[in-house]
């Protein structure tokens, strides 16, 4: 039984969430017009609500999320993209936070989207990027977005890349996309950015052995963070092995040949010279044509991965196919039918309905 004074207690906690409830108001979801205005006007506010609708999975949001955007793709493509990695531990936040100042001090305007890891059975983040580039985030010229990855392969978003668009579209002249960790994931990202850069740690050692080839063909730079004080001598003969591995993949452009470089986030040592290199890279690729056809493709490329998305979402939505799916599975658990086979007639029961 609850006592009388434990009661009185529940009382003051209930009527204190219902006033908090009832603080909470829902804003309406501005007008395609409205939100066009504020985000070619740079207002935070609106690029924050456009976001957030194309983030949106519900189907009317959706329809809303690609009328804007298609209003405002003509005033995108023109910011400099870069993808930024790394294994764990090894400062990306604040690397991006200096680098974010570094350019916002020479007048550029930078937005960074950063993916949270998330929470597989609520989908919610983990931590809040603002809170980890405190700084960068209070900087007129900045924008940070974190963004949860809903649990989905790459790291990412499946909206980042539509997010970049709005972000060009208020007036971002830079664009930074810091993933999650190292994995086969990192293709994703690579494939929406002109730049990857792969952070490193001092030592390379066991992480020369344990990154993946494929994260090293990606790359078109590597930088050994924490390159300072004591670090700097393991960050020298950590680089020298980088360079040595980099010369046994294939490089991601002919036309470039990824440079290894120390650098230090805390203290921003290195970070200048490493965006000159990143400057450097897109005058050759856009000298030569290749950035333009490399957007192209990448372009091409999404849109298959959307369709992929959709037909995927249709199916496991079919009526029909949703009350065959416990079926398949518990047959395909006990050995009664083949994989292949549930899928053949999974398809055939969607293409027939």
């Amino acid at each position: 039984m609850v006592s009388v004074r434990a009661q009185n207690q529940i009382n003051q906690l209930e009527a204190t969430w219902i006033r908090g409830c009832t603080l909470i108001e829902v804003d309406p979801m501005p007008s395609v017009p409205d939100l066009l205005q504020g985000v070619q006007s740079a207002d935070r506010a609106s690029l924050g609500r456009a976001i957030t609708l194309i983030e949106s999975i519900l189907p009317e949001h959706r329809e809303l999320a690609q009328e804007l955007l298609a209003e405002l793709l003509p005033h995108s493509g023109s910011a400099h993209r870069v993808g930024i990695t790394g294994v764990p531990g090894v400062g990306k936040s604040t690397f991006i936070e200096t680098l974010g100042k570094t350019l916002t001090r020479r007048g550029h305007r930078v937005a960074v989207l950063t993916v949270d890891p998330t929470s597989s059975k609520t989908g919610g983040s983990i931590m809040g990027d603002k809170t980890r580039m405190a700084s960068l985030a209070n900087d007129p010229s900045a924008f940070v977005r974190p963004s949860p990855t809903a649990g989905e392969l790459g790291g990412v978003n499946r909206m980042t890349r539509e997010t970049i668009l709005l972000c060009e579209a208020a007036g971002f002249d830079v664009v930074l996309v810091e993933t999650v960790g190292v994995g086969q994931s990192e293709t994703v990202v690579a494939d929406m950015v002109d730049f990857f850069l792969v952070l490193m740690l001092p030592g390379a050692g066991d992480e020369l052995q344990g990154i993946k080839k494929g994260i090293l063909e990606l790359a078109d730079m590597i930088a050994v963070n924490k390159a300072d004080g004591d670090n700097a001598q393991a960050a020298a003969a950590a680089a020298r092995e980088y360079e040595v591995a980099l010369h046994l993949t294939a490089p991601s452009s002919p036309l470039w040949s990824p440079p290894v470089l120390t650098c230090a986030g805390l203290t921003g040592a290195g970070v200048e010279e490493l965006w000159a290199q990143v400057e450097d890279h897109r005058r050759l690729l856009s000298d030569a044509g290749e950035l333009e056809r490399r957007r192209e493709e990448q372009s091409v490329r999404w849109m298959w991965s959307m369709l992929d998305d959709r037909l995927i979402e249709a199916l496991r939505n079919h009526p029909t196919v949703k009350s065959l799916l416990a079926k398949m599975e518990s047959e395909v658990r006990s050995g009664q039918t083949t994989p292949v086979s549930a899928v053949d007639q999974l398809i055939e029961t969607f293409l027939d309905n």
